[in-house]
């Protein structure tokens, strides 16, 4: 995408943004674009702050759509504020802000759908990463997040192994948040250290 401006400041583990980058490798970027379709590793130790969906080599030349809107009001807001209470129970949230960006049906991928959703509201911000049916492929992907110097990351499971794609996409039928096919992260501060129990991920997990 050009550079979008943000309707609402996000705050990112510590550094606030008013601009934001939908990349069609399936990430998102804050100071400048990026056209890295191969994907590393997280951590990267580098000095780029990165949310990634489903990063990869994608082509939306020929076929899909990438999409993203902002919410300032609304059912949306109204959804990301009972999600994220549900989540953070914890948390006595109230959404002010959303932005939504989806990589749909792109090739590589034709069946896929990732929907990746960031929300603010007060002090408080978080990323909820949504996965639909992911056709199988022998590309490596990355999903989750890094920060500069990687002083916070998560790499979902599955990232850079066979079960990131296909009918048994871990990233589609495992949550932290017991949804199948959603990840949800306070990327506003965190603290480092997180622990994977089995196939129940739990909250809080940022390094």
């Amino acid at each position: 995408s050009p550079r979008l401006t943000l309707q609402r400041p996000f705050v990112y583990f510590g550094r606030t943004y008013n601009n934001i980058y939908v990349n069609h490798n399936g990430h998102l970027t804050f100071n400048n674009a990026l056209s890295a379709h191969t994907p590393q590793r997280f951590p990267l130790h580098g000095g780029k702050d990165l949310i990634a969906p489903f990063w990869t080599d994608l082509d939306n030349r020929q076929t899909g759509k990438v999409l993203y809107n902002q919410y300032t009001s609304g059912s949306v807001l109204q959804q990301a504020t009972r999600d994220i209470n549900t989540y953070f129970p914890s948390i006595n949230f109230n959404a002010n802000w959303v932005f939504v960006a989806t990589w749909n049906e792109v090739a590589y991928y034709p069946n896929s759908g990732t929907v990746t959703v960031l929300i603010s509201g007060g002090q408080y911000s978080f990323v909820l990463m949504n996965y639909g049916i992911i056709a199988s492929t022998n590309r490596n992907v990355q999903a989750g997040y890094d920060t500069i110097n990687s002083d916070h990351y998560v790499s979902i499971p599955g990232s850079f192994s066979s079960a990131a794609t296909g009918s048994n996409s871990n990233f589609r039928l495992s949550s932290n948040v017991n949804v199948p096919g959603r990840w949800a992260f306070k990327t506003d501060s965190g603290a480092r250290g997180c622990t994977f129990n089995g196939k129940s991920y739990f909250l809080f997990c940022c390094y």
